[in-house]
């Protein structure tokens, strides 16, 4: 059945777009409607005004309709389309996923964007690293009116966190009836990648090929409203189901290996941690390397462990949300109201399997595990005895025990209670109470053990009469006591390990935690202008905003002993616990000031400020304000320009984060096998003239380092300028553009330093500071053990990004054919500079991706779209047209990314008053994303490519239904 109702989804949608195919197109986020006149409080800003016509920064509006039209249940699927955002958190997201979805403004990070629902902040998504943006996953689509968008710093209106933006979701919160919406959906691909298919056949992988449809999605909700007493309330309910299936990286052709090199020499890469094991004391050109076959050892032949298979391109993912939105009118000025929301997202991130991954270093030559061949090859012919321990490294992949999958669950409650009102003619209004708690449960299945496979491999004969193992082999720690429960791991021979071993050395990890955010907010807004206090030239007065808010946030993070201690073989080193909590107290004001009239040359000239003074619990106070000036000296055309100083408080992971051991990718150690880097720079680093060149390399790509938080972290601070134009000509109606331009500088920035980076400073610049945070181990190594480069959370250098954002409407009748609506917006990036440390090279990161550059930064990023309002009772259809820039790769230099263009269909049907059909695909002609081997977890990449960035999976294909009642 389910698959039946599959194929009618994608057949469906095939069928009612067809005729979409005629119209130029492209998904339509359009700026809030220039012909609005009705008074409305404009993200950015608390003073009622005219939306966009009257708004000093830039607000850009994504509609309910919107969302519709392309067909995503993700809300962040939708807002990672805009160009002003960078994709950060995705359901594509495998190793390294949070479970949340996030958003990211400008890509300065989702910790520098603020999020709101009606005005008011969300909660930290997660009490996981990582987790500190908020997270869409709480957000029912079907209950979004819009989503508003302001770019550049907002903190004087809103407060901490602003730096890069604001994304308001704005909610239906006065419906009445009953509507039920339901939505099926699933991605369809044909693995026809000539290239990549005989890359992976040639390495022995198997490889996906033909048609491949997956990813289902369905999504069922209900909302119910009434209004109360006559209309003086209302109460809004709603309720959301979704499941989505997971989608494999072995399901598509271009993710069927982890790939190496260059696009045009794509070869396999992989782990040397392979199922037949790899023993090897990592000395170059010793001989000692080998793996085993059937009882014997065999010379390694440098075959890898193909570990992207197993991995999940798409999490599945299950959510419930339920919620209540109420108002009422207790009399002519007093409205009483409420938020009550509650969400539970679970998601599975999959991952290869677990394994000894080098951290042990030794064989017992005693070991009755080992065969005489084993035996006599890595001890009896070394000189050893049976009393010696031969120095071999093993990297053995556990694939009896299944892959690694991190079970994230996260429930939130969300409540808002709140007092509006008219307090005379002049004055209103608004203040609140809001508490919000995310609670987190963390499953990680299928590690394995560090400690337990150290004693696995430490293998004796039972010397022990009359013991029921009595001449057996057995764990050193049963015959001394120390760990009775032990069980030989046999990875000396094919087929040798049992089920006993790995249910001995599998080892569940757990962790919960909770994030708590509670906050009072009043303020009053008047106009006085009642008072006469105005400007002569100006007809209207002066307007202002009084108010007091109290925040505090607290998060506590409670991991078991095994990630504590960093026993979970798979994990890259130690989870330390954190706990901690912030709290600030801030008052704050805004001022509209009417300049000029209704005068020759200045229809309207106005000036706009804001400031906030904030005091935290960590003994600092910050101000932030804003300036702004707007002025149409005719009708047709508004001009624009704003200053803002913002700033952003540390959070609690990055105050209160205990130091301990992560990872950082690099391609390799350039003081390793085949180093890049001089004797006299790798000596810098630490590296003897022994060690030089005989490092061993990590086959992942993955090294050590130390970082945290750190409790005397100042706040960052950014400036942000912005100056355009809305020009809505008289003698084309319908049309309305904007052009703005933005210029975001952020300083003393808190960030970990790219360790990468310290290793550089310290080998090429020979800077003793960054010399003395690099721990090498014994053998020069910096991925086994305690070896290290310490990069805790600092202040370091800064961003700036500048740009143009164009925005473009356009809507026309034409005719008896009946009429339509067009939409342009991109933006155009100047500049996205960053500096590591004060003094450091700029690195420019406009058309780059890779190394300290991360995830791609497009020069160029453009949407538009066509929606026809055909002559068909009811019947609109919708072109789209994505066009993402090129980018080249900053690091190799060997995988630049060509621009990517997608099209998109849909079409939407009132079948009847109660019945409304939509349909559509998007990436219509099944584009495949750009292909990199350097797509690693720690800028977001997955699959060998950017999911969420570029569409990963190929056709996107859905079919819904709204029934009103």
């Amino acid at each position: 059945m389910k698959k039946n109702l599959l194929s009618a989804a994608v057949k469906g949608a095939l069928g009612l777009t067809a005729a979409a195919v005629l119209v130029p197109a492209m998904p339509a986020f359009a700026q809030q409607d220039a012909t609005m006149v009705e008074e409305v409080v404009v993200t950015g800003s608390r003073i009622q005004r005219d939306a966009n016509e009257t708004s000093v920064s830039p607000v850009t509006s994504v509609s309910s309709e919107d969302m519709k039209a392309t067909g995503v249940v993700r809300v962040e699927d939708m807002i990672n389309k805009l160009p002003q955002v960078a994709a950060t958190q995705t359901a594509g997201m495998a190793n390294g996923a949070t479970g949340t979805a996030t958003v990211d403004l400008r890509g300065l990070g989702s910790e520098r964007t603020l999020v709101l629902i009606d005005g008011r902040r969300m909660p930290a998504g997660s009490p996981i690293s990582g987790g500190s943006g908020a997270d869409l996953n709480q957000i029912p689509a079907g209950l979004v009116e819009r989503v508003e968008v302001l770019t550049g710093g907002s903190s004087a209106t809103y407060g901490s966190d602003a730096i890069a933006g604001v994304v308001n979701f704005i909610m239906k919160d006065d419906f009445e009836g009953v509507r039920f919406e339901t939505q099926t959906s699933a991605y369809q691909h044909n693995n026809d990648n000539s290239r990549i298919q005989s890359v992976v056949k040639s390495q022995g992988f198997d490889v996906a090929d033909g048609s491949v449809t997956d990813g289902e999605t369905n999504d069922f909700s209900l909302i119910m409203g009434a209004n109360l007493d006559g209309g003086r309330g209302n109460v809004t309910g709603y309720a959301n189901y979704r499941k989505i299936d997971a989608v494999l990286q072995s399901d598509r052709d271009y993710s069927s290996c982890s790939l190496k090199g260059s696009p045009d020499s794509f070869g396999c890469g992989g782990s040397s941690t392979i199922p037949t094991g790899r023993f090897t004391d990592f000395v170059k050109n010793s001989g000692n390397d080998f793996t085993v076959s059937g009882d014997q050892f065999v010379p390694w032949d440098g075959t890898a462990y193909n570990y992207g298979p197993l991995n999940y391109f798409q999490r599945p993912d299950e959510r419930w949300t339920m919620g209540v939105f109420g108002h009422y009118d207790i009399n002519d000025n007093v409205t009483a109201y409420t938020q009550l929301s509650y969400a539970d997202d679970r998601t599975v991130a999959q991952i290869a399997p677990s394994g000894n991954f080098f951290i042990t270093d030794s064989i017992n030559c005693d070991n009755p595990l080992l065969s005489d061949q084993q035996r006599d090859l890595i001890c009896t012919s070394a000189g050893l005895t049976a009393d010696d321990s031969a120095p071999f490294y093993i990297g053995r992949r556990n694939v009896e025990g299944g892959p690694r999958q991190d079970d994230l669950r996260h429930t939130t409650f969300r409540g808002v209670f709140g007092l509006r009102g008219d307090i005379n003619q002049t004055w209103s209004y608004d203040a609140y109470a809001q508490y919000a708690e995310v609670s987190m449960q963390e499953t990680y299945l299928n590690d394995m053990s560090s400690t337990r496979i150290g004693r696995s491999l430490n293998v004796k004969t039972d010397d022990r009469v009359g013991s029921e193992t009595f001449g057996q082999p057995v764990c050193q720690s049963v015959l001394d006591g120390s760990d009775p429960s032990c069980v030989p791991w046999n990875i000396f021979q094919e087929g040798g390990v049992t089920q006993e071993a790995l249910n001995y050395l599998i080892l569940p990890l757990f962790a919960r935690g909770t994030t708590e955010q509670e906050i009072y907010s009043g303020y009053v807004t008047g106009d006085l202008g009642d008072y006469g206090v105005q400007l002569p030239t100006a007809d209207s007065g002066i307007a202002v905003v009084f108010g007091l808010e109290s925040r505090r946030e607290a998060l506590t993070y409670n991991p078991d002993n095994g990630f504590q201690t960093g026993d979970g073989a798979g994990q890259g080193g130690p989870t330390k616990g954190v706990s901690g909590s912030l709290s600030v107290k801030e008052a704050f004001t805004e001022i509209n000031v009417p300049l000029i009239s209704g005068k020759p040359g200045a229809e309207y000239l106005g000036m706009e400020m804001a400031y906030r003074y904030s005091d935290y619990s960590t003994d600092v106070q910050t101000d932030t304000y804003k300036v702004g000036l707007d002025w149409t000296p005719v009708s047709d055309i508004k001009l624009r320009a704003s200053f803002q100083s913002a700033v952003r408080h540390a959070n609690i992971r990055e105050l209160f984060t205990p130091n301990g051991i992560s990872l950082f990718d690099m391609d390799s150690d350039p003081c390793g096998v085949d180093p890049t880097a001089t004797l006299e720079e790798c000596m810098r680093s630490g590296v003897t003239a022994d060690q030089y060149g005989n490092i061993p390399q990590n086959p992942a790509g993955q090294y050590n380092y130390i970082g945290g938080g750190t409790a005397t972290l100042k706040p960052e601070e950014s400036e942000t300028f912005s100056a355009g134009f809305v020009y809505s000509p008289s003698y084309v109606e319908g049309l309305t553009v904007s052009v703005d331009y933005f210029d975001i500088e952020v300083t003393d920035a808190i960030k970990e330093v790219d360790p990468g980076f310290i290793l550089d400073q310290c080998q090429l610049n020979n800077d003793a500071a960054s010399c003395g945070k690099i721990n090498r181990g014994p053998n020069g190594n910096l991925w086994l053990g305690e070896a290290s480069i310490v990069s805790p959370a600092a202040n370091i250098g800064f961003f700036e990004t500048a740009g143009v954002d164009i925005n473009a409407n356009y809507g026309f009748d034409i005719g008896s054919m009946g009429s339509i609506d067009m939409n342009y917006i991109a933006t155009f990036l100047t500049k996205w500079d960053q500096q590591e440390i004060p003094g450091a090279e700029v690195i420019d990161c406009v058309g780059y991706w890779g190394a300290s550059c991360g995830a791609p930064t497009p020069e160029f990023v453009g949407t538009m779209r066509a929606t026809w309002a055909t002559p068909l009772a009811g019947l609109d259809v919708t072109g789209a047209w994505r066009h993402i820039g090129d980018v080249e790769d900053l690091g190799s230099h060997q995988a630049d990314f060509d621009a990517v263009d997608y099209f998109d269909l849909s079409a939407s049907w009132a079948a009847t008053d109660n019945l409304t059909v939509r349909s559509g695909i998007n990436n219509v002609l099944d584009e495949e994303p750009p292909l990199t081997s350097d797509a690693g977890p720690s800028i977001y990449g997955n699959g060998n490519t950017f999911p969420g960035t570029y569409d990963a999976l190929g056709r996107y294909a859905f079919l819904g239904f709204t029934v009103d009642f």
